[in-house]
Protein backbone atom coordinates (compact mmCIF):
# COMPACT_ATOMS: atom_id res chain seq x y z
CA UNK A 1 0.00 0.00 0.00
CA UNK A 2 1.10 3.60 -0.51
CA UNK A 3 1.38 6.64 1.65
CA UNK A 4 -1.33 8.94 0.72
CA UNK A 5 1.20 11.52 2.26
CA UNK A 6 4.27 10.62 0.46
CA UNK A 7 3.06 8.60 -2.30
CA UNK A 8 5.66 6.28 -1.30
CA UNK A 9 5.14 1.96 -0.88
CA UNK A 10 4.32 1.33 3.12
CA UNK A 11 5.94 -1.32 5.23
CA UNK A 12 3.06 -3.70 7.00
CA UNK A 13 3.79 -3.97 10.66
CA UNK A 14 1.76 -5.99 13.43
CA UNK A 15 2.24 -5.17 17.24
CA UNK A 16 0.65 -6.38 20.49
CA UNK A 17 -2.04 -4.05 21.65
CA UNK A 18 -4.91 -3.69 24.16
CA UNK A 19 -8.36 -2.56 23.31
CA UNK A 20 -11.73 -2.52 25.57
CA UNK A 21 -14.99 -3.32 23.97
CA UNK A 22 -17.92 -2.94 26.31
CA UNK A 23 -16.41 -2.82 29.20
CA UNK A 24 -14.00 -5.99 28.84
CA UNK A 25 -9.91 -5.45 27.28
CA UNK A 26 -9.02 -7.79 25.11
CA UNK A 27 -5.04 -8.59 23.23
CA UNK A 28 -4.76 -8.58 19.58
CA UNK A 29 -1.70 -8.32 17.17
CA UNK A 30 -3.09 -5.42 15.73
CA UNK A 31 -2.48 -4.55 11.91
CA UNK A 32 -1.24 -1.63 10.44
CA UNK A 33 0.35 0.29 7.32
CA UNK A 34 3.64 2.53 8.44
CA UNK A 35 5.39 5.69 6.42
CA UNK A 36 8.54 5.83 7.45
CA UNK A 37 8.60 9.67 6.50
CA UNK A 38 5.61 11.00 8.38
CA UNK A 39 5.32 8.15 11.07
CA UNK A 40 1.79 7.92 9.96
CA UNK A 41 -0.23 4.78 10.88
CA UNK A 42 -2.83 3.38 8.41
CA UNK A 43 -5.55 0.73 7.41
CA UNK A 44 -7.35 -0.59 5.14
CA UNK A 45 -10.76 -2.09 5.53
CA UNK A 46 -9.69 -5.67 5.17
CA UNK A 47 -7.00 -4.69 7.92
CA UNK A 48 -9.85 -2.84 9.78
CA UNK A 49 -12.01 -6.29 9.71
CA UNK A 50 -8.76 -8.17 10.89
CA UNK A 51 -8.15 -5.92 13.87
CA UNK A 52 -11.83 -6.05 14.74
CA UNK A 53 -12.95 -9.63 14.30
CA UNK A 54 -9.81 -10.35 16.72
CA UNK A 55 -11.54 -8.69 19.57
CA UNK A 56 -15.09 -9.75 18.75
CA UNK A 57 -13.70 -13.25 18.84
CA UNK A 58 -12.85 -12.74 21.82
CA UNK A 59 -15.63 -11.13 23.48
CA UNK A 60 -17.62 -13.69 21.94
CA UNK A 61 -15.77 -16.42 23.55
CA UNK A 62 -15.35 -14.81 26.83
CA UNK A 63 -19.62 -14.51 27.11
CA UNK A 64 -20.00 -17.99 25.65
CA UNK A 65 -21.80 -16.45 22.80
CA UNK A 66 -22.50 -18.42 19.52
CA UNK A 67 -20.18 -17.32 16.14
CA UNK A 68 -22.55 -16.04 12.94
CA UNK A 69 -22.07 -19.13 11.16
CA UNK A 70 -23.67 -21.50 14.02
CA UNK A 71 -26.63 -19.04 14.55
CA UNK A 72 -26.96 -19.84 10.62
CA UNK A 73 -26.48 -23.75 11.22
CA UNK A 74 -29.34 -23.52 13.79
CA UNK A 75 -31.39 -21.92 11.81
CA UNK A 76 -30.90 -23.85 8.86
CA UNK A 77 -31.37 -27.11 10.83
CA UNK A 78 -35.19 -26.47 11.48
CA UNK A 79 -35.43 -25.13 7.42
CA UNK A 80 -36.61 -21.70 9.07
CA UNK A 81 -36.41 -18.17 7.86
CA UNK A 82 -34.62 -15.26 9.92
CA UNK A 83 -37.47 -13.82 10.55
CA UNK A 84 -39.51 -17.08 11.97
CA UNK A 85 -37.13 -17.81 13.94
CA UNK A 86 -37.14 -14.44 15.39
CA UNK A 87 -40.44 -14.79 16.52
CA UNK A 88 -40.27 -18.16 18.01
CA UNK A 89 -37.56 -16.72 19.97
CA UNK A 90 -39.63 -13.68 20.76
CA UNK A 91 -36.90 -11.45 19.37
CA UNK A 92 -37.62 -8.22 17.69
CA UNK A 93 -37.87 -8.84 13.14
CA UNK A 94 -34.92 -8.68 12.08
CA UNK A 95 -32.71 -9.66 15.09
CA UNK A 96 -32.02 -13.01 14.03
CA UNK A 97 -31.45 -11.90 10.54
CA UNK A 98 -28.96 -9.28 11.98
CA UNK A 99 -26.87 -11.62 14.30
CA UNK A 100 -26.39 -13.97 11.25
CA UNK A 101 -24.30 -10.70 9.48
CA UNK A 102 -22.65 -10.10 12.14
CA UNK A 103 -24.17 -8.37 14.98
CA UNK A 104 -23.31 -9.38 18.27
CA UNK A 105 -26.31 -10.70 20.29
CA UNK A 106 -26.71 -9.66 23.55
CA UNK A 107 -26.02 -12.10 26.64
CA UNK A 108 -29.80 -13.05 27.07
CA UNK A 109 -30.81 -13.55 23.71
CA UNK A 110 -27.26 -15.27 22.77
CA UNK A 111 -29.15 -18.24 25.67
CA UNK A 112 -31.74 -18.60 24.07
CA UNK A 113 -30.19 -19.19 20.20
CA UNK A 114 -28.31 -21.65 22.38
CA UNK A 115 -31.07 -23.28 23.84
CA UNK A 116 -32.56 -23.45 21.08
CA UNK A 117 -30.03 -25.83 19.36
CA UNK A 118 -31.37 -28.43 21.34
CA UNK A 119 -34.12 -29.88 19.09
CA UNK A 120 -35.93 -30.65 22.25
CA UNK A 121 -35.95 -27.10 23.38
CA UNK A 122 -36.85 -25.94 19.92
CA UNK A 123 -39.74 -28.00 20.18
CA UNK A 124 -40.60 -26.51 23.59
CA UNK A 125 -40.11 -22.63 22.35
CA UNK A 126 -42.57 -23.80 19.23
CA UNK A 127 -45.24 -24.72 21.51
CA UNK A 128 -45.44 -21.49 23.58
CA UNK A 129 -45.41 -19.24 20.72
CA UNK A 130 -48.41 -18.02 20.70
CA UNK A 131 -48.46 -15.63 17.07
CA UNK A 132 -47.78 -19.18 14.55
CA UNK A 133 -50.94 -20.38 13.52
CA UNK A 134 -51.75 -24.16 14.07
CA UNK A 135 -50.49 -25.16 10.24
CA UNK A 136 -46.96 -23.56 11.01
CA UNK A 137 -47.00 -24.71 14.62
CA UNK A 138 -47.57 -28.47 13.57
CA UNK A 139 -44.98 -28.21 11.03
CA UNK A 140 -42.21 -26.86 12.92
CA UNK A 141 -43.08 -29.47 15.63
CA UNK A 142 -42.99 -32.05 12.80
CA UNK A 143 -39.19 -30.91 11.93
CA UNK A 144 -38.39 -31.01 15.51
CA UNK A 145 -39.62 -34.54 16.60
CA UNK A 146 -37.79 -35.89 13.10
CA UNK A 147 -34.46 -34.45 14.13
CA UNK A 148 -35.10 -35.70 17.54
CA UNK A 149 -36.12 -39.42 15.95
CA UNK A 150 -32.82 -39.25 13.37
CA UNK A 151 -30.19 -38.48 16.48
CA UNK A 152 -31.77 -41.37 18.29
CA UNK A 153 -30.88 -43.22 14.77
CA UNK A 154 -27.77 -42.24 14.61
CA UNK A 155 -26.42 -41.42 18.00
CA UNK A 156 -23.75 -43.71 17.45
CA UNK A 157 -22.24 -41.82 14.03
CA UNK A 158 -22.74 -38.74 15.99
CA UNK A 159 -20.82 -39.43 19.03
CA UNK A 160 -18.35 -40.80 17.25
CA UNK A 161 -17.67 -37.54 15.12
CA UNK A 162 -18.10 -35.47 18.01
CA UNK A 163 -14.98 -38.45 19.68
CA UNK A 164 -13.15 -37.66 16.21
CA UNK A 165 -13.02 -34.16 16.02
CA UNK A 166 -14.25 -32.97 19.36
CA UNK A 167 -17.16 -31.44 20.39
CA UNK A 168 -15.47 -28.17 21.89
CA UNK A 169 -16.88 -24.91 22.22
CA UNK A 170 -15.88 -22.27 18.93
CA UNK A 171 -12.75 -21.04 20.83
CA UNK A 172 -8.89 -19.87 19.71
CA UNK A 173 -7.60 -23.12 19.65
CA UNK A 174 -10.25 -24.25 16.73
CA UNK A 175 -9.98 -21.14 15.19
CA UNK A 176 -13.03 -19.66 16.65
CA UNK A 177 -15.12 -22.57 14.85
CA UNK A 178 -17.34 -25.15 16.14
CA UNK A 179 -15.56 -28.81 14.64
CA UNK A 180 -17.37 -29.21 10.93
CA UNK A 181 -16.58 -32.99 10.03
CA UNK A 182 -18.11 -32.00 6.44
CA UNK A 183 -15.62 -29.52 5.44
CA UNK A 184 -12.91 -31.02 7.20
CA UNK A 185 -13.62 -34.58 4.81
CA UNK A 186 -13.36 -32.45 1.84
CA UNK A 187 -10.30 -30.52 2.60
CA UNK A 188 -9.05 -33.96 2.90
CA UNK A 189 -10.43 -34.77 -0.56
CA UNK A 190 -9.26 -31.79 -2.22
CA UNK A 191 -5.76 -32.22 -1.32
CA UNK A 192 -5.59 -35.96 -1.82
CA UNK A 193 -7.11 -35.05 -5.50
CA UNK A 194 -4.40 -32.49 -6.01
CA UNK A 195 -1.51 -33.59 -4.19
CA UNK A 196 -1.38 -37.54 -3.84
CA UNK A 197 0.51 -36.58 -0.37
CA UNK A 198 1.55 -39.36 2.38
CA UNK A 199 0.07 -39.07 6.36
CA UNK A 200 2.93 -36.47 7.14
CA UNK A 201 2.46 -33.98 4.57
CA UNK A 202 -1.12 -34.35 4.60
CA UNK A 203 -1.22 -33.26 8.24
CA UNK A 204 0.97 -30.04 7.67
CA UNK A 205 -1.24 -29.31 4.42
CA UNK A 206 -4.54 -29.65 6.56
CA UNK A 207 -2.42 -27.48 8.71
CA UNK A 208 -1.19 -24.27 6.54
CA UNK A 209 -4.70 -24.02 5.29
CA UNK A 210 -6.59 -23.79 8.47
CA UNK A 211 -3.75 -21.58 9.85
CA UNK A 212 -3.59 -19.48 6.60
CA UNK A 213 -7.48 -18.65 6.59
CA UNK A 214 -7.35 -17.68 10.44
CA UNK A 215 -4.43 -15.18 9.65
CA UNK A 216 -6.63 -13.62 7.13
CA UNK A 217 -9.79 -13.10 8.56
CA UNK A 218 -9.40 -14.34 11.83
CA UNK A 219 -11.59 -18.01 11.59
CA UNK A 220 -10.39 -21.17 10.67
CA UNK A 221 -11.77 -23.07 7.99
CA UNK A 222 -12.41 -26.69 9.71
CA UNK A 223 -12.79 -25.66 13.51
CA UNK A 224 -10.11 -28.20 13.87
CA UNK A 225 -7.36 -28.23 16.78
CA UNK A 226 -3.54 -28.98 16.17
CA UNK A 227 -1.19 -30.25 18.11
CA UNK A 228 2.84 -30.19 17.74
CA UNK A 229 4.03 -33.41 17.89
CA UNK A 230 7.47 -34.36 16.67
CA UNK A 231 6.63 -34.66 12.79
CA UNK A 232 5.52 -31.49 12.97
CA UNK A 233 1.33 -29.83 13.85
CA UNK A 234 -0.84 -32.61 13.42
CA UNK A 235 -4.93 -32.48 13.58
CA UNK A 236 -6.54 -34.07 16.87
CA UNK A 237 -6.75 -37.76 16.65
CA UNK A 238 -5.76 -37.85 13.14
CA UNK A 239 -5.15 -41.75 12.86
CA UNK A 240 -8.60 -42.87 13.69
CA UNK A 241 -10.25 -39.50 11.60
CA UNK A 242 -8.14 -41.15 8.69
CA UNK A 243 -9.14 -44.32 9.36
CA UNK A 244 -12.32 -43.16 9.57
CA UNK A 245 -12.75 -41.69 6.10
CA UNK A 246 -11.36 -44.54 4.47
CA UNK A 247 -13.91 -47.10 5.56
CA UNK A 248 -16.42 -44.33 4.75
CA UNK A 249 -15.10 -44.71 0.85
CA UNK A 250 -14.19 -41.01 0.86
CA UNK A 251 -10.72 -41.59 0.42
CA UNK A 252 -8.07 -44.43 -0.33
CA UNK A 253 -5.22 -44.76 1.63
CA UNK A 254 -2.64 -47.05 -0.13
CA UNK A 255 0.32 -48.46 2.22
CA UNK A 256 3.93 -48.64 0.74
CA UNK A 257 6.82 -50.05 2.49
CA UNK A 258 10.29 -48.14 2.57
CA UNK A 259 13.65 -49.40 3.19
CA UNK A 260 14.03 -47.89 6.14
CA UNK A 261 11.75 -50.10 7.92
CA UNK A 262 8.35 -48.10 7.80
CA UNK A 263 5.12 -48.08 6.00
CA UNK A 264 4.21 -45.02 4.24
CA UNK A 265 0.24 -44.42 4.11
CA UNK A 266 -0.49 -42.25 1.07
CA UNK A 267 -3.81 -40.75 0.15
CA UNK A 268 -5.48 -40.96 -2.85
CA UNK A 269 -8.89 -39.39 -4.64
CA UNK A 270 -11.37 -41.98 -5.53
CA UNK A 271 -12.67 -41.51 -8.57
CA UNK A 272 -16.84 -42.08 -6.88
CA UNK A 273 -16.01 -39.14 -4.74
CA UNK A 274 -15.00 -36.52 -5.86
CA UNK A 275 -14.00 -32.62 -4.09
CA UNK A 276 -17.13 -30.60 -3.76
CA UNK A 277 -16.81 -27.13 -3.41
CA UNK A 278 -20.06 -25.75 -2.68
CA UNK A 279 -19.30 -26.49 1.20
CA UNK A 280 -16.71 -23.34 0.97
CA UNK A 281 -16.50 -19.83 0.51
CA UNK A 282 -14.36 -18.02 -2.41
CA UNK A 283 -11.95 -16.89 0.34
CA UNK A 284 -11.29 -21.07 1.54
CA UNK A 285 -10.96 -22.06 -1.69
CA UNK A 286 -8.24 -19.36 -2.67
CA UNK A 287 -6.74 -20.69 0.78
CA UNK A 288 -6.73 -23.88 -0.02
CA UNK A 289 -5.41 -23.34 -3.56
CA UNK A 290 -2.88 -21.04 -2.25
CA UNK A 291 -1.86 -23.81 -0.07
CA UNK A 292 -1.12 -26.39 -2.96
CA UNK A 293 0.83 -24.05 -4.93
CA UNK A 294 3.31 -23.42 -2.42
CA UNK A 295 3.69 -27.22 -0.31
CA UNK A 296 2.16 -29.32 -3.26
CA UNK A 297 5.84 -30.43 -5.04
CA UNK A 298 7.23 -30.08 -1.29
CA UNK A 299 8.72 -33.93 -0.17
CA UNK A 300 7.37 -35.20 2.78
CA UNK A 301 10.70 -34.36 4.64
CA UNK A 302 10.85 -30.69 3.02
CA UNK A 303 7.47 -30.08 4.43
CA UNK A 304 8.47 -30.92 7.88
CA UNK A 305 11.38 -29.24 8.04
CA UNK A 306 9.65 -26.15 7.12
CA UNK A 307 6.47 -26.39 9.82
CA UNK A 308 9.67 -26.52 12.42
CA UNK A 309 10.00 -23.27 11.52
CA UNK A 310 7.31 -22.42 12.52
CA UNK A 311 6.43 -20.42 16.07
CA UNK A 312 3.31 -22.26 16.32
CA UNK A 313 5.39 -25.62 16.28
CA UNK A 314 8.48 -24.44 18.12
CA UNK A 315 6.94 -23.23 20.87
CA UNK A 316 4.45 -26.28 21.21
CA UNK A 317 6.23 -29.66 20.63
CA UNK A 318 7.87 -30.27 23.63
CA UNK A 319 4.86 -31.42 25.47
CA UNK A 320 2.58 -31.92 22.45
CA UNK A 321 0.49 -28.74 23.57
CA UNK A 322 -2.42 -27.61 21.47
CA UNK A 323 -1.31 -24.96 19.06
CA UNK A 324 -3.74 -21.94 19.49
CA UNK A 325 -4.48 -20.38 16.48
CA UNK A 326 -2.98 -16.78 17.71
CA UNK A 327 0.25 -18.26 16.07
CA UNK A 328 -1.16 -18.12 12.92
CA UNK A 329 0.37 -14.28 12.76
CA UNK A 330 3.62 -15.72 12.98
CA UNK A 331 3.48 -17.87 9.66
CA UNK A 332 6.55 -17.43 7.96
CA UNK A 333 6.04 -19.90 5.02
CA UNK A 334 2.96 -18.86 3.09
Amino acid sequence: MKSPITGKEMVLRKEKRTIQFRKSSFDVVFHFYYCNDSREQFTTTQLDELNTNQVYNQYRDLNNIPFPEEIVRIRKKYGLSASKMSEILGFGTNSYRQYEKGEIPNVSNARLIQMINDPKKFIDMVELCDSLDESLKNKYLKVGLDIVEERKRNIFSFNLKDYLLGNHLADIYSGYKNPDFSKFTEMVIYFSEKTEPFKTKMNKLLFYADFLMFKQNCFSISGIRYKAIGMGPVPNNFQSTFEYLANQNEIDIFYTPFPQGYIGEQFKARKDRRFNPNLFTKEELDVLGAVVKVFGECSTSEIINLSHKENAWKENNQNNDVISYQYAFDLIQI
